[in-house]
């Protein structure tokens, strides 16, 4: 058995990471490349990228020893039903030497299965988007948000972008001096904290700066509102608590009540020490009090292992899940 590889790989918008593994939980090799999101950067970019993280992790590798594989990446579900995208991504999986199947899932579930390999539980993620969802028999069920910025994504690192900007232009329009987070964002959007002589001004500025980007890079000011937070700045903090709460809430769709399975937490903004993380924390385990918290892990290896489990040659996923991801 501990011949057998299997591989791994989550894709994401900026990023693809490779994992190949053992069936006795070896690491063999990783590998990275840059984002291989089909849907954001096209199926042709995306194939490239995956092929060359899947090259650097199987280097020393045979891939004749690799018998199955999963592919986790956002919007799993347009890539399968687009024959031209999955016709690339089958291309780089043979220019990488695999014969091998593999499988695609969404990011959530991958998600989740590198928090926990428990078959039934919740994954909750807030990074850029948010998506709450539930899995079944390690099977994405029923989902809450992921909406997307223009129509959800509540307590995103987009919504708390968007959010600072707007008491940022009520304080401009309040005539009131801002805060600490208001004059970081006003910095940070204007290049200057400088307020005109004629406030209007400001705000009709800062409107146009903006709006002449992309709306999702509202979400690249969400780290001024967690490090104002962290140093107790009342808007930053509040912002924070009501993000937590939108966050429960969307769990709140699809978790039953009183429920006693895992709850894991993924996404830059809930991994790690961060104050939206601690939040959230605190509403998941007032709401459902039971419910083990656990922290999302390596994407690529919980590929792997869900590739793994479908290989009967593993008797104990979960014995490998536990030396895959060892508690610290």
């Amino acid at each position: 058995m501990s011949d057998t590889v299997v591989v791994g790989l989550d894709v994401g918008g900026t990023s693809t990471r490779a994992a190949a593994v053992t069936l006795a939980g070896q690491r063999l090799g990783s590998g990275r490349a840059g984002g291989g999101n089909p849907t954001s950067h096209g199926a042709e970019r995306a194939a490239t990228e995956l092929r060359t993280a899947l090259r650097e992790a199987l280097a020393g590798v045979d891939p004749a020893r690799v018998a199955a594989g999963t592919i986790g990446l956002a919007g799993a579900a347009r890539l399968l039903a687009d024959p031209d995208g999955r016709a690339a991504f089958d291309r780089a999986w043979r220019d990488a030497g695999l014969r091998c199947p593999y499988a695609v899932h969404g990011d959530a579930l991958v998600a989740y299965a590198s928090g926990t390999p428990a078959p039934d539980g919740t994954v909750l993620i807030a990074g850029t988007g948010a998506i709450a969802a539930q899995v079944h028999d390690l099977r994405l069920d029923r989902v809450a948000d992921g909406h997307g910025w223009l129509l959800g994504d509540a307590g995103s690192g987009f919504w708390l972008g968007r959010e600072a900007v707007r008491r940022l232009l009520a304080d401009l329009d309040s005539a009131r001096p801002p805060g600490a987070l208001t004059t970081a964002v006003l910095a940070e959007l204007m290049g200057s904290a400088r307020i005109a002589p004629r406030a209007r001004d400001t705000v009709d500025a800062t409107i146009q700066a903006v709006t002449r980007r992309p709306p999702v890079e509202l979400a690249r000011l969400a780290p001024l509102v967690v490090t104002a937070a962290l140093d107790g700045e009342p808007v930053a903090t509040t912002l924070i608590a009501e993000a937590a709460a939108h966050l429960a809430e969307s769990v709140d769709r699809i978790r039953p009540a009183g429920a006693r399975t895992p709850v894991v937490l993924g996404g830059g903004l809930l991994t790690g020490d961060t104050p939206l993380a601690a939040a959230v924390r605190t509403e998941v385990g007032r709401r459902w009090p039971d419910a083990p918290l656990r922290s999302a892990g390596d994407g690529a290896a919980a590929a792997a292992w869900l590739a793994a489990r479908e290989l009967p040659e593993l008797t104990d996923p979960a014995a490998l899940h536990a030396r895959l991801f060892p508690t610290p």
